[in-house]
C-alpha cells in the first residue's frame, strides 16, 4: 500500500469542499468524491441535489456509503504526510549531514535522528525524558527565567511555567500539570464544539425555514399572478363586449337608415317610371293629326299624374353624439360593479386557504341543544337534557363554543346556515359569562353576526348595526385576523362580504361561536352545520 501511495499525489486525495484529505469519503453516482459529512452538509444546503463538481443533478437525493478502498488509501497517505511532516525536523546533534530527527526530548531540548536517539532508549536516567514527535523552537518550550521545561500551567496567572516558578514567582498560586490543564481545555472544546454544532443545526433549520418561506411566497405570487390574469381577462372581455354593443348599436341604427333610404328610393324610381310614360302620351298626342282622339284623349293626360309630396320627406343622419360617453359611462358602470365582485370573489378564495379544523364542544353546549356524532351540526331540541352544570356549560342561552381556540395567526370556516329563521355566529373570548343571560356584543367579548325572523340581519356592534342584503346567505364564512384585530362575515355562495369588525384588542383565546337560536315551532328546526371549503379555481 505505501509503495502505491507514494506515486499518488496529495491532490488525489482532497475533498473538492472541505480541501482537506478525504474523511469517511464516499463516491456519488457520477463518480466523484466527497467526505461523506461534506457532501451531506452541501446537500443539506443546496437543493435540488448535484454534484458540486460536474454539477450533475439527481431527482432524488442519492444514499451515499463509505468508500472503504479510497478510505484505505487517504489514511495511509494522511499517515505517511505526517510522517513526513514530522522527519523534516532536523537531527541536532549530527554534525555534517543532518538527519531527519526521529523524536524530540523536551528535558534535553534537543531532536534527535534514530542513531543519537538510542541512548535515550538505553541509559536508565534517560529513560525518563519525556520524548514527543519531532517538534521545531525547542527553546520555545523553556521558562525564560529559570531555563526549565515548561512543564506546569499557573491557573491564577493563566500562564505556562516551570518548577522553580512554582516554588518562587508563582508561590501559592493554583498550580496543575499541562496535561490536566489540557484534559479541562479539551472538555471546553467539546463543549464548544456542540455549541456550534447546535449553532450549524439551528442556521440549516433556518436555511429551511427561509427557503420553505420562498417557497411559501413563490405560491403566493404565482397565486397573485393567475388572480391578476383572471381579473385583467374578465375586464378586458367586459371591454370588448361594451365594444361590440356600441359597435352592433351603432351598425343597427345604419342599417335602419340605409332601409329607409332603399323604400324611398323605390318609391321615387316607381314614380319616375309613371312620370316618363305620361311624359310619352303627351308627347305623342301634342303631335297627333286626329283631333277627334286628341279631345278624347287630352282630359285624362293633361292633369299631372297623382303622386307623393316629398317636400317632407327626409332621410335624417342618425345622430351618434354622445353614444360613446354614454356606452363608457355604462362601461364604467360594468366594470366597477365586476371590479368589486372579482375583488370580493379573490378576497374569499384568499382566506379560504386558511381554513382550520372546527368542532363543537359539547362541555359547552345548552342542554336544550342536540349537537351531532361528529360534532358538525347542532339544533335545538325543545327538551332540556339532565346534564352537569359545568364551568364550560351555557346555562340560559342556547349556544355552543368551538373545541378549538385561537390566540395568534389568521384563521376560517364555512357554516351552512341554509333552511333557518334564527342564527348567531361568529367568535367569543374566553372569559365570557357562560350562567347568566348574553348580550352579544364586542364590549362583552362577542363579535358575532345573527338572523332574526328570516330576514333581519345584523351585527352586535355598538349600536347594532342592521344589514341590508341583496340575498340570503346559505352558507357563511368566519374569518379572523388575531392580530390585526379582524373578524369578518362573508356570503360564501355570492362570496360578497357581509361585514368586518376592524380595530379589534384580542386578549385571550377566542373560540369559534354557535347558537342555531329556539325551534319556534319546527320553523327553525334545521341544524347549524360546518362545512368544509370548496376551493374552486
Amino acid at each position: 500500500m505505501s509503495a502505491a501511495s507514494c506515486l499518488l499525489s496529495e491532490d488525489q486525495f482532497l475533498c473538492s469542499i472541505c480541501l482537506d484529505v478525504f474523511t469517511d469519503p464516499v463516491t456519488t453516482p457520477c463518480g466523484h468524491n466527497f467526505c461523506k459529512t461534506c457532501i451531506t452538509q452541501h446537500w443539506d444546503v443546496n437543493t435540488p441535489c448535484q454534484c458540486p463538481m460536474c454539477k450533475k443533478p439527481f431527482p432524488l437525493r442519492p444514499e451515499v456509503h463509505v468508500n472503504t478502498f479510497i478510505s484505505e488509501m487517504a489514511a495511509q497517505f494522511r499517515k505517511s504526510s505526517r510522517k513526513k511532516a514530522r522527519s523534516q525536523v532536523p537531527c541536532d546533534v549530527c554534525t555534517r549531514t543532518k538527519l531527519k530527527a526521529l523524536k524530540s526530548c523536551l528535558v534535553c531540548l534537543a531532536s534527535y535522528c534514530e542513531t543519537h536517539l538510542e541512548p535515550h532508549q538505553r541509559i536508565t536516567s534517560l529513560k525518563t525524558h519525556q520524548l514527543i514527535d519531532p517538534v521545531d523552537n525547542l527553546e520555545g518550550r523553556m521558562c525564560k527565567k529559570h531555563n526549565k521545561p515548561l512543564e506546569l500551567f499557573c491557573k491564577t496567572d493563566q500562564m505556562f511555567v516551570c518548577l522553580l516558578c512554582t516554588v518562587l514567582d508563582h508561590k501559592s498560586h493554583d498550580i496543575v500539570p499541562l496535561k490536566e490543564e489540557c484534559e479541562g481545555k479539551k472538555a471546553e472544546l467539546g463543549k464548544t464544539g456542540a455549541e456550534i454544532q447546535q449553532m450549524i443545526q439551528k442556521r440549516r433549520v433556518m436555511i429551511q425555514e427561509i427557503k420553505r418561506s420562498v417557497e411559501l411566497n413563490r405560491e403566493d405570487a404565482d397565486r397573485e399572478i393567475a388572480d391578476s390574469v383572471r381579473v385583467f381577462t374578465a375586464l378586458m372581455q367586459s371591454v370588448e363586449r361594451g365594444q361590440a354593443e356600441l359597435i352592433g348599436m351603432i351598425e343597427e341604427k345604419q342599417k335602419t337608415t340605409e332601409k329607409q333610404a332603399e323604400g324611398f328610393i323605390k318609391e321615387l324610381q316607381q314614380e319616375i317610371s309613371e312620370l316618363m310614360r305620361r311624359s310619352t302620351e303627351v308627347e305623342q298626342l301634342s303631335h297627333t293629326e286626329d283631333h277627334l282622339h286628341l279631345l278624347q284623349t287630352f282630359p285624362s293626360l293633361s292633369v299631372p299624374p297623382h303622386t307623393k309630396n316629398w317636400t317632407q320627406v327626409r332621410v335624417h343622419r342618425s345622430s351618434y353624439v354622445g353614444s360613446e360617453r354614454r356606452a363608457v359611462a355604462q362601461l364604467e358602470e360594468m366594470l366597477s360593479k365586476e371590479m368589486k365582485k372579482l375583488c370580493a370573489d379573490l378576497k374569499l378564495k384568499r382566506v379560504q386557504q386558511l381554513e382550520v379544523k372546527v368542532t363543537l364542544d359539547p362541555r359547552t353546549a345548552n342542554p336544550e341543544l342536540i349537537l351531532s356524532d361528529d360534532g358538525k351540526q347542532v339544533k335545538h331540541g325543545d327538551v332540556r337534557k339532565n346534564l352537569p352544570d359545568n364551568p364550560e356549560r351555557f346555562s340560559r342561552c342556547t349556544c355552543v363554543l368551538g373545541k378549538q381556540s385561537f390566540s395568534s395567526g389568521r384563521f376560517y370556516y364555512e357554516v351552512q346556515v341554509k333552511g333557518k329563521t334564527d342564527w348567531d355566529l361568529g367568535v367569543a373570548r374566553e372569559t365570557i359569562d357562560r350562567k347568566g343571560k348574553v348580550t352579544a356584543s364586542p364590549k362583552n367579548g362577542y363579535w358575532t353576526i345573527c338572523l332574526r325572523n328570516k330576514n333581519e340581519y345584523s351585527v352586535a356592534a355598538f349600536p347594532a348595526v342592521h344589514l341590508s342584503l341583496k340575498s340570503q346567505p346559505q352558507k357563511v364564512g368566519v374569518f379572523v385576523d388575531y392580530e390585526e384585530g379582524l373578524v369578518s362575515f362573508y356570503d360564501v355562495d355570492a362570496a360578497a362580504l357581509l361585514y368586518s369588525y376592524s380595530g379589534c384588542s384580542f386578549t385571550e383565546k377566542l373560540y369559534p361561536y354557535f347558537s342555531p337560536c329556539v325551534n319556534d315551532g319546527g320553523k327553525n328546526s334545521a341544524p347549524l352545520i360546518i362545512c368544509p371549503v370548496k376551493h374552486t379555481n
